[in-house]
């Protein structure tokens, strides 16, 4: 009897372009296949044990004849290719309107507006890399005293400030005040305070980042699991992600290596119900920026530590392994890429090597959860053979 589920969300890590990719300007994009080839291939040994050549066409990652793991690939139901899409509907919430995005920065009925909550002028308000940004308007900004705004591929806000210029706490309060700016049409998925220090020519981010999400429409799993009294605990940004929504008890982490020795000390201790982890390395430092070298040496930095996280595992865990979205840094785009995603599920106690083939969504995964703990309340998707 499975007593615990254990999701690791390796972010951005997609499985080949899904059939609508050409609406998203995606066509072509494979995150893992394109990485593997770029390379020259990769070195994933225990993955491959669980299947995940088995599942797609990965360069140095043959098929396998008898995976360890259940293996397959999910679709997105959801209408757009972000994160905070992507996680809510593997917690079984579809959502059919995306996030709004600003490839032109955000018009003047927001940043006039936002300016004159603050009291001050903002820098910036363009697209932009978060170092590179800080590189070029940093010095204005310690000059001016002015914030930096900014956003991204992504649905967001972002505001970035030296913090002896502007103090973190003073951060999060300009962060507070656009989150109630930014309604209706222009509600974003994430408002995010970006401090930094250094001097000009040599600034850095620091780890006080702070996410000021909007909280899914719906409930979600994590909501029904709470509600029945069980743990549900998030590593990374997973609070951040569901604003906190359903989330029991949240650890943060500093980089993918450390997230996964949360997550293996999580499991060592004694908790029932949902770990639920995102890897957000993939995505945020080789995705974004266009990295393959980096993008693999993650890939295979996360699977030598696998060991350690099936060891831990209990007979009466399960473990899911799956991705939110693509971001192949192979193609010109910085952007998020619409992608399938890879599904592994093991267990100790039950047998892998089950085809689960192409699902329909990624809700697919909730629904199993959903029927593992008996709370009928998962009505989008269908479960696993478990």
């Amino acid at each position: 009897m499975i007593e615990r589920v254990i999701i690791i969300v390796m972010d951005s890590v997609g499985a080949g372009e899904l059939p609508d990719a050409d609406k998203y300007g995606d066509v072509g994009s494979d995150t893992l296949g394109n990485v593997s080839r770029k390379v020259g291939g990769l070195k994933m040994p225990v993955l491959e044990s669980m299947g995940l050549g088995n599942l797609h066409e990965i360069e140095g990652v043959p098929p396998v004849k008898s995976p360890t793991a259940m293996y397959g690939k999910m679709s997105e139901a959801s209408n757009g290719k972000d994160t905070t899409i992507g996680h809510w509907e593997i917690a079984g919430l579809i959502t059919k309107q995306p996030f709004p995005t600003y490839p032109d920065g955000f018009p003047d009925e927001v940043i006039k507006a936002f300016e004159e909550k603050i009291g001050t002028k903002t820098l910036g308000n363009y697209p932009a890399s978060g170092t590179v940004i800080i590189k070029d308007l940093g010095e204005e900004h310690m000059k001016t005293g002015y914030p930096i705004v900014y956003t991204s591929a992504d649905s967001v806000f972002q505001i970035a400030a030296h913090e002896e210029v502007i103090p973190v706490p003073r951060l999060y309060e300009m962060c507070e005040i656009a989150r109630k700016i930014l309604v209706g049409n222009h509600t974003v998925a994430r408002v995010i305070a970006r401090p930094f220090t250094g001097e000009p020519g040599n600034f850095t981010r620091t780890p006080r980042r702070h996410d000021f999400s909007v909280s899914p429409p719906k409930k979600t799993l994590l909501n029904y699991l709470k509600e029945a009294g069980y743990d549900v605990i998030g590593v990374g940004k997973i609070k951040d992600i569901f604003n906190g929504s359903g989330v029991t008890e949240s650890h943060k982490m500093e980089g993918n290596i450390d997230g996964m020795k949360v997550t293996r000390d999580l499991i060592g201790e004694d908790n029932r119900g949902l770990i639920f982890t995102n890897l957000v390395d993939f995505d945020m430092k080789f995705g974004h920026r266009n990295n393959p070298q980096g993008y693999a040496n993650a890939l295979e930095e996360m699977d030598a530590f696998m060991p350690q996280i099936l060891d831990a595992m209990k007979p009466t865990d399960i473990l899911f392994l799956t991705a939110d979205h693509g971001c192949d840094p192979t193609t010109a785009s910085t952007d998020h890429s619409r992608e399938y995603v890879p599904i592994l599920a093991y267990s100790k106690s039950i047998k892998g090597g089950v085809n689960l083939g192409i699902r329909k969504t990624f809700a697919d995964v909730a629904r199993t959860i959903d029927n593992i703990f008996g709370l009928g309340k998962i009505k989008v998707g269908e479960s696993f053979p478990i």
